[in-house]
């Protein structure tokens, strides 16, 4: 409601880019507005990337093929064509990632004198950066930083998910902090909800589920499992696949270990009964720039399904969810700590339990795909 108690005008929003339509944190963007009752969503998408693999080689080197600036072209003269055909709005909000559609982006919300937003999420310089691609073409990475801090200063608001990323773009970028507002992650709870599914008695099951990421701090739950291996009822369980399973997969291999299971990608149910049967889900533990300037979607997706999370410590994680409560923190890259965080929680059934109840009413009030709508809604209409 406005100050007279009315509600506010309808916000119509083109969600802008050539962003991952695909990816968590759009799905969740789009479906959180949509779910708004004075907001309408209308999408100018046009597909660049096809998928990491693609992804790794341009930013390695591979934009230098003529073949990639002429797909860029076109992808961007299809965005073009398809925004002179939209229907007036009233601000437009760029996908992530979309640092580089900001140029378009701004050319065409200054022809039609609207505000410009920008999901930044992730920083590009960064991820090239702790993916090495960037030590592999340092040119690459010149260009990729130039391109990103052009990107970041047109829009005319940034939404950021937490104080720790924005201090990064600040300083990195030289930004303002008064031009971002905050919307922070979540999980897509039409996809992860608590289901009927309950963990075995036995084996006690501790559940690893994403993209195998230096950032996601394998050496850690691989390590723990190696100072739990006489704990014959405790099996810890890999999902997916990604740059750092196969060295994983060998240090287990490497350590005779039984008690470790890895089973690639699965399909979607699949992968969620897994997750509601395991007493445990792990979040985080590596100690790069990025895996303490976020809270990944495993994180959330596990308070969302309702199980006990452990995740690596940081001053991020404090902000949003309480030790004890939300959640159980342990130092990062710390395989000990993680081993006795488990053995505390394998003998403490009624702190789980507070834990799942208490995590999963949190991630309902701030991180639900609802939640996400109104907060998405309140920081456009800030520009608006």
């Amino acid at each position: 409601m406005n100050k007279e108690g009315t509600p506010p005008h309808p916000l119509r929003v083109c969600y802008f880019g050539s962003y991952r339509a695909a990816y968590t944190r759009n799905q969740i963007l789009l479906a959180g507005l949509a779910g708004r009752e004075n907001v309408q969503v209308m999408e100018c998408h046009e597909q660049l990337w096809h998928g990491i693999e693609d992804r790794v080689s341009q930013a390695s080197g591979g934009w230098r093929n003529p073949r990639f600036w002429g797909r860029v072209l076109g992808v961007y003269w299809r965005l073009f064509r398809a925004h002179n055909h939209m229907p007036d709005y009233d601000v437009m909000l760029i996908g992530y990632p979309g640092q580089f559609d900001s140029y378009l982006g701004r050319v065409l919300t200054w022809w039609r004198r609207r505000p410009m937003a920008l999901d930044i999420l992730m920083s590009l310089h960064l991820v090239a950066e702790e993916r090495g691609l960037i030590e592999k073409s340092p040119t690459s990475g010149r260009l990729i930083f130039a391109l990103e801090k052009g990107g970041l200063h047109l829009p005319d608001l940034l939404i950021s998910e937490n104080f720790a990323y924005e201090g990064y773009y600040c300083q990195q970028f030289d930004l303002r902090p008064e031009r971002f507002e905050r919307v922070p992650h979540g999980a897509d709870d039409r996809v992860f909800f608590p289901r009927t599914i309950e963990p075995p008695a036995e084996p006690f099951r501790i559940t690893y589920h994403g993209t195998f990421l230096p950032s996601h701090g394998l050496d850690a739950i691989i390590g723990a499992a190696i100072v739990l291996a006489d704990q014959k009822e405790i099996e810890f369980h890999f999902f997916g696949t990604g740059p750092e399973k196969m060295r994983i997969v060998e240090i287990a291999k490497q350590a005779g270990l039984t008690n470790v299971r890895f089973h690639g990608y699965v399909e979607q149910e699949e992968l969620l009964d897994s997750l509601s049967a395991s007493h445990i889900c792990l979040g985080v533990f590596g100690t790069t720039k990025q895996s303490n300037y976020t809270i990944q979607n495993k994180v959330w997706e596990g308070l969302a399904l309702a199980r006990p999370v452990i995740s690596g410590d940081s001053p991020v994680i404090r902000e949003a969810l309480a030790p004890g409560e939300h959640i159980w923190l342990v130092p990062r890259d710390d395989p000990t700590a993680l081993a006795e965080a488990i053995l505390t929680l394998k003998a403490e059934p009624e702190q789980r339990e507070h834990m799942a109840r208490a995590g999963y009413e949190h991630f309902l009030a701030g991180n639900s795909i609802a939640a996400i709508g109104e907060l998405t809604e309140r920081a456009l209409r800030t520009v608006v």
